[in-house]
C-alpha cells in the first residue's frame, strides 16, 4: 500500500514523539535507580562538606586569636632574629677565615725573620741562639774533650796485694784559661788514681796532650785539669772553644737538653732528652747530692761531659757514676749553679804534679774513716778520725790530737783516708799545708779549726805511722792492723759511746 508524503511525515513524527517519551521515561528510571543504589556516597559527600566548613571556621577563629594576642608579631620577630643570627654566623666565619689567613701569613713572615736573625746571630755573635740540635752540637762540640786516665789498680788476692795498670775514659769541658793554662772541668772519679792523664781534642788522635790535676773535690765529684798552653800546637789552639755557662736554676721540668761526651770511649757522641726532675737527691758511696735528672743517655765515658740547654749553654756536668745500670731512661748531671763556685775555687789553686813517692810528705797520724752511717749514728762530722798522733811529727807540733776529725786539706774536702792519701801525693816533705779539723768539746759538740802542718819525711815517721803512704813492709803491716780497728771500741774509749 502506497503512503502519501503527508501520511509518512505524520507517522514519523508520531514515532519520534513516542521514542522521545520512551527515552525520557528510561532516563528517569535510570536516575532513580542510581540514587537508590548509592546512599553511602551521598553521606560521604555530606560529611566532607561539613569537614571543610568546620576547618575553615577553625582557621578563621585561630587567625582571630593570633591577631588579638600579638603572636603574629612574635613569630615575625623570631624569624627575623634567626635570619640575623644566620647572617652573623656567616659573617663571623668569613672574618675567622680572613683572620686565619692573615695569621698564617704573619707566622710565615715571622718564621722567615726569625730564621734570618738566628742565622746572623750564630755567625756573628758570641751568644748562641740556634734553634736546632745540629746547630747546638756544632757550636758546643769544640768545648768538649775526651780524657784517658792511666793509673795503677791494687787487687787483693790470697797471695797478697798486686798492682796492675788500669785505663779508664771520661769527658771534660773547657771552661776557662789563664796566661799559662787551659782549664778543663770534669768529675773527680774520672781523674781519681791517675798516674797519667791524656786529653784528646776534636776526636782526633793527633790532637792528644798531657794534662795535670789542678784541684779536686771528692765530696762533690768535681775536678779541674790543667793543660799548659805551651803544649798546644797551632792546630789545637785554633780548634777549641770555651764553653758558654748557663744557669741550671732557670731549668724547668720538661725542658729539652743535649748531652755530649765520650760514651764508652768510642769518641764524642750526642744524646738528647728532657729534664725529668730537678733537685733529685741521689746517694752513692755514702755521698748524697741534689742532681738534674734527665732521660738523655748518660753512659760510662760520658762522665764529665756537658749537659746543654737549647741555647747551647752549659747547665750541668754529666755523671755516669750516679747512673743505675739496670734502669733505662734515668741519667744525672751536677747542676752548673752548684758546680760553678767549687770549680772557680779549684781553678784558683796552684797546679801540682805528683811528687816522687820517696819525696812525699807525711802528717804523722793514725786514722780511721768516719762513714756516713757512723756520722749519722754518733752525730759526728764526715771525714777521717785521728786515732793516734806520732810523737815529734808535724801533726803533733800543729796541735792535732786523737779524737780530732780532719775534713779538708788545702781547701779540698776529705771524706776518707783515700782522699787524704791522694792529696798528700802532691806535697813534698818539708812543705807546710793547711788542714781543717773538727774538734769536740766536753759535751761532744764540734767546732771547726784550721791548723798549719809542716809535713814530715818518711824516715821521720814513727813505725806506728798508721795510714800514711809508706813503702816499707813494716808500715804496710801496721796499716792493715789499723784498718781493723773497731770504731765502736774507739768511741767507747773516747766518748763513752756504746751499744
Amino acid at each position: 500500500m502506497t503512503m502519501t508524503t503527508e501520511e509518512y511525515e505524520s507517522q514519523y513524527t508520531e514515532e519520534s514523539k513516542n521514542g522521545e517519551t520512551l527515552r525520557q521515561v528510561s532516563d528517569n528510571k535510570n536516575k532513580n535507580s542510581h540514587k537508590q543504589s548509592h546512599p553511602f556516597l551521598a553521606k560521604l559527600g555530606t560529611g566532607a562538606a561539613c569537614g571543610v566548613a568546620f576547618g575553615l571556621a577553625a582557621a578563621l577563629v585561630f587567625a582571630g586569636i593570633v591577631k588579638a594576642s600579638g603572636l603574629d608579631r612574635m613569630f615575625l620577630n623570631e624569624a627575623a632574629s634567626n635570619d640575623t643570627r644566620q647572617e652573623q654566623y656567616i659573617e663571623k666565619d668569613k672574618l675567622n677565615n680572613e683572620d686565619i689567613a692573615d695569621k698564617e701569613k704573619d707566622d710565615d713572615s715571622k718564621k722567615e725573620d726569625e730564621g734570618a736573625v738566628s742565622a746572623e746571630h750564630i755567625s756573628s755573635s758570641d751568644d748562641f741562639t740556634g734553634n736546632g740540635i745540629n746547630s747546638i752540637v756544632k757550636e758546643a762540640m769544640p768545648s768538649v774533650v775526651s780524657i784517658t786516665n792511666t793509673g795503677v789498680e791494687e787487687v787483693l788476692s790470697m797471695f797478697g796485694t798486686r798492682q796492675y795498670e788500669s785505663t779508664s775514659v771520661g769527658s771534660g769541658i773547657i771552661i776557662g784559661e789563664n796566661d799559662e793554662e787551659l782549664l778543663i772541668a770534669t768529675n773527680n772519679h774520672v781523674v781519681d788514681g791517675a798516674n797519667e792523664l791524656s786529653v784528646c781534642f776534636d776526636d782526633d788522635k793527633d790532637k792528644v796532650v798531657s794534662g795535670r790535676i789542678k784541684g779536686t773535690d771528692a765530696s762533690n765529684d768535681l775536678a779541674i785539669i790543667a793543660i799548659r798552653l805551651s803544649d798546644l800546637n797551632d792546630e789545637i789552639k785554633g780548634s777549641y772553644k770555651i764553653a758558654k755557662i748557663g744557669s741550671s736554676d732557670d731549668l724547668e721540668v720538661g725542658d729539652q737538653v743535649v748531652a755530649i761526651g765520650n760514651a764508652l770511649g768510642y769518641g764524642q757522641s750526642v744524646t738528647t732528652g728532657i729534664v725529668s726532675a730537678l733537685d733529685r737527691e741521689v746517694t752513692i758511696d755514702n755521698f748524697t747530692a741534689k742532681l738534674i735528672q734527665t732521660d738523655a743517655a748518660i753512659n760510662p765515658g760520658n762522665s764529665g761531659g756537658a749537659l746543654l740547654n737549647m741555647k747551647g749553654e752549659l747547665v750541668g756536668i754529666n755523671s755516669s757514676k750516679f747512673a743505675a745500670t739496670k734502669v733505662e731512661g734515668i741519667g744525672y748531671a751536677i747542676p752548673i749553679d752548684t758546680a760553678e763556685p767549687i770549680l772557680e775555687n779549684l781553678m784558683s789553686r796552684q797546679t801540682r804534679d805528683v811528687v816522687d813517692e820517696k819525696d812525699q810528705g807525711f802528717l804523722g797520724i793514725s786514722c780511721q774513716n768516719v762513714t756516713e752511717e757512723i756520722s749519722s749514728m754518733y752525730d759526728m762530722p764526715r771525714g777521717i778520725y785521728v786515732v793516734d798522733v806520732q810523737s815529734g811529727s808535724g801533726a803533733e807540733k800543729a796541735g792535732l790530737k786523737k779524737g780530732d776529725i780532719i775534713t779538708e786539706l788545702e781547701g779540698t774536702s776529705i771524706r776518707d783516708y783515700a782522699d787524704l792519701r791522694k792529696q798528700l801525693t802532691y806535697y813534698k816533705a818539708g812543705e807546710t799545708i793547711k788542714v781543717t779539723v773538727q774538734v769536740a768539746d766536753e759535751n761532744g759538740e764540734y767546732t771547726e779549726k784550721e791548723v798549719e802542718v809542716e809535713l814530715s819525711k818518711a824516715s821521720e815517721a814513727a813505725p806506728e805511722g798508721a795510714l800514711d803512704n809508706d813503702e816499707s813492709e813494716d808500715k804496710n803491716s801496721q796499716q792493715n792492723k789499723i784498718e781493723e780497728y773497731d770504731m765502736n771500741d774507739l768511741f767507747d774509749q773516747f766518748f763513752n759511746y756504746g751499744y
